[in-house]
């Protein structure tokens, strides 16, 4: 059967960041001139543009964007209609939780995911994707646990401030760590397990 679907395309990884950060950045200048109802329907229309933007650019959606998208649909609806400002500010932590759980998940049932989602982008060792994929699945519930205790304890102002210049810095600097596990681990293409899933164009990222 023809596949007439275009073909994926490499996306520049500073336009990667920028479509990454630029819903933050909006989310956060809308709180602070319209409050945070207002902040989380920006937030939402943005999350979504950028995901338009990611398709008309590399003709593929990772699947950890899409399924941080549908969450912000859900709590972002829900904090709107319901004016509860809590539904926003618990969506990270249910994003991260359920990529820690799934991460730590599948190893436990001998199905690493995150082959899967690296694979065509890393040729690293089995020992190499069973290390990263403990790491990240431990960053991810790391992170669930700081934004409960952000959220908790600062004003709206302030978590807004941290969701918006905290998360992303957090993640680049943990993914910049792993480079010598993945230098030590690195295995030619023939070596790496296959993979089925559509490829992606860097680290996975905790919950926006």
């Amino acid at each position: 059967m023809n596949d007439n679907r275009p073909p994926a395309r490499a996306m520049h990884p500073l336009t990667k960041i920028a479509l990454e950060l630029g819903p933050l950045v909006i989310f956060f200048i809308a709180n602070g001139r319209a409050g945070i109802y207002a902040a989380t329907g920006a937030f939402m229309v943005a999350t979504f543009v950028a995901l338009v933007i990611m398709w008309l650019l590399a003709r593929k959606i990772a699947v950890m964007p899409l399924i941080s998208a549908a969450v912000v649909l859900v709590f972002g609806t829900l904090t709107i209609v319901l004016q509860d400002d809590h539904f926003i500010k618990m969506k990270p932590t249910l994003v991260n939780a359920l990529f820690g759980v799934a991460l730590l998940g599948g190893m436990a049932l001998k199905k690493p995911l995150l082959p899967y989602v690296l694979g065509d982008v890393f040729e690293l060792t089995p020992e190499g994707w069973r290390v990263l994929t403990i790491r990240w699945g431990v960053f991810f519930l790391a992170m669930a646990v700081l934004n409960e205790i952000v959220w908790r304890s600062v004003s709206t102002d302030s978590w807004v401030a941290f969701k918006t210049f905290g998360y992303l810095p957090l993640t680049l600097i943990f993914a910049m760590a792993q480079v010598p596990l993945m230098t030590r681990h690195g295995a030619p293409a023939s070596a790496a397990p296959p993979t089925h899933a559509a490829p992606t164009t860097g680290s996975p990222k905790p919950g926006e």
